[in-house]
């Protein structure tokens, strides 16, 4: 037997136990709080009939409904037939620079770091393509031959460090030469990716000379800088954690700069490019320069093909929750009540006609909200939700009973509250609903704002808050056309706002110009028209009768001249 998502049996070790106790711990409140709130005198006679053994029964039935469906999403298979498949994809050689200069921190956390990850990247990318591995530094070879496996891939990356090359230096050409021979299919497309500094220090001219070589073979060099042009200091650790500098045969302190030049010589050569190491550079790699590139159809394989058998578990969860579902817990008995019994289902027979007329309530609060009396209704959803304060329905509607009745202030208290609803679709009409009862708010001040122009501040808050609860919906349903354009509306507003403030405030710089160039009245011109046309005027108007009275004295109106 084999299993598709193994992990899965893990849980086995921790779900059934967790559950088991859980349903020990509730059977042991339970009859705590039975003997709490029931008079021992009635509570044999309530619970005769009740099967403690039938009580285990359902509880293990559940254990094991739980156990059943842990194994068919672990998915069993047995028995499999062999299939053909062929790989269609790339043929693709990674070939990553081991050297020491690779070590260079010039960018976080150092360069081989960065090029184990971007080749990592490139792995995701080419899904459906062979990759390979090639290590270099002062030589190369092949560590991961052409594959589908992305483990084995991962793996080969992973184990790459300055010490996989024991040689010193950095040989481009030999790395060329290496990834060219790990191409076994004569007729597949070749394609190379370079991660390297590009320091060649064995031959640079060499490295050019084996990449023209590799061209007239038909492979395409992609090359990628890993480092920057203003270089760095090397530092190596040693086995007892010490750090020091990295230093040539002369004693100096070597630094290592990125070769963009001979990179960019490299991939030019063989019809490729070269591309700096940066956030979106595998992305940008795969789809300008692999992804055009001709697919090859790779020798046909046969595979196992396991047949599922997660139905049997999974039908044998469905049959025993449908038999725990109709057992009951009590057995039959032909014996009368007792007297104390009676009375005891007299008081429950009371409470459920209670619970019966509870139940018509939400009709009656529906039947006030559609004829429009929608201040009853909101007392009535509030009332109902003090009773059953699990149901944010009915926290939803009183909000909505709120916002019909203009009592926004309560409207955006109930929608709130419902924001944490655990049905997301509910949440996400608390929040749409949310948004519109804010931006009511802030048309209300709009209708005080000449009077009182201070509010407009209230007014931004309110519609910046709008656009939050517009935000939130569109982000738990974007396909919300509405709650969609009700953001784009709010957003509309507010910037209308800031467009207000900014003309307020450069009419009255213009105005405080004027009146620096004692130029009163053209002052006085700009403030009325300020006060006649943006509603921010109304806190400039002391201001405006000021220079109105300085001009009237500084330039008194022309008498009129007699008639002849």
């Amino acid at each position: 037997m084999n299993f598709a998502n193994p992990q899965i049996l893990w849980l086995l070790l921790v779900v059934p136990p967790l559950l088991a106790g859980f349903l020990w711990w509730s059977w042991r409140v339970r009859q705590r709080l039975l003997a709490a709130f029931i008079d021992a005198r009635l509570l044999a006679q309530l619970t005769s009939g009740l099967s403690p053994v039938r009580l285990k029964i359902r509880f293990a039935l559940l254990v094991f409904v739980v156990i059943a469906l842990l194994l068919a999403l672990a998915r069993p298979q047995w028995g499999f037939d062999w299939d053909k498949i062929e790989q269609r994809g790339l043929d693709i050689v990674v070939a990553i620079d081991a050297s020491k200069s690779m070590l260079a921190a010039d960018i976080a956390p150092n360069r081989l770091a960065r090029a184990k990850l971007a080749a990592l990247d490139l792995m995701q990318q080419a899904r459906a393509d062979r990759l390979g591995l090639v290590a270099f530094a002062g030589d190369a070879f092949l560590t991961c031959p052409l594959t589908i496996d992305d483990t084995a891939f991962r793996q080969s990356v992973d184990s790459l460090d300055v010490s996989t090359i024991p040689e010193g230096g950095t040989a481009l050409a030999t790395a060329i030469k290496t990834a060219l021979s790990a191409f076994k299919e004569g007729d597949h497309f070749k394609a190379m990716i370079l991660f390297t500094d590009g320091e060649d220090n064995d031959d640079e001219a060499g490295a050019l000379a084996a990449s023209q070589a590799a061209a007239k073979e038909g492979l395409k060099i992609f090359t990628v800088g890993i480092g920057t042009a203003a270089g760095e200091i090397l530092r190596a650790t040693d086995a007892n954690g010490n750090t020091d500098y990295v230093r040539d045969p002369a004693g100096n302190v070597v630094k290592s700069h990125l070769n963009e030049t001979l990179l960019k010589q490299i991939a030019g050569a063989t019809g490729g490019f070269y591309l700096p190491l940066g956030p979106q550079t595998v992305d940008t790699l795969y789809e300008r320069g692999l992804a055009t590139l001709p697919k090859s159809e790779a020798q046909e394989k046969m595979v196992r093909r396991y047949h599922e058998q997660f139905h049997w578990p999974l039908a044998l969860a469905i049959a025993l929750l449908l038999l725990e579902m109709l057992l009951p817990e009590r057995t039959r008995s032909a014996r009368l009540a007792p007297a104390g019994a009676l009375k005891a289902l007299a008081l429950l027979a009371i409470l459920s006609l209670n619970a019966r007329s509870a139940t018509a309530s939400p009709a009656s609060a529906w039947h006030d909200y559609q004829t429009g009396h929608y201040t009853n209704a909101l007392q009535e959803y509030q009332r109902l939700s003090l009773i059953d304060t699990n149901d944010l329905r009915l926290v939803f509607n009183a909000g909505a009973a709120a916002y019909r009745a203009t009592n926004f202030d309560a409207a955006a208290r109930l929608f709130q509250t419902v924001t944490v609803a655990p049905d997301v679709k509910l949440q996400q009409q608390a929040w749409y609903n949310l948004g519109n009862t804010q931006y009511r708010v802030g048309l209300q001040l709009a209708a005080k704002l000449m009077e009182k122009p201070a509010t407009l501040d209230d007014i931004q808050k309110s519609w910046e808050a709008a656009t939050n609860s517009y935000g939130r919906a569109v982000g738990l349903d974007k396909q919300d056309p509405d709650a969609a354009y009700n953001l784009a509306f709010v957003a509309r507003n507010l910037a209308l706002i800031a467009e207000f403030r900014l003309m307020a405030s450069q009419a009255k710089v213009a105005a405080d110009q004027a009146t620096r160039d004692r130029n009163y009245h053209r002052a006085v011109e700009i403030m009325t028209t300020l006060l006649q046309h943006n509603p921010l005027g109304k806190q400039f108007e002391d201001y405006t009768k000021k220079l109105q009275a300085i001009d009237a004295i500084v330039t008194p109106p022309t008498q009129a001249q007699p008639q002849p």
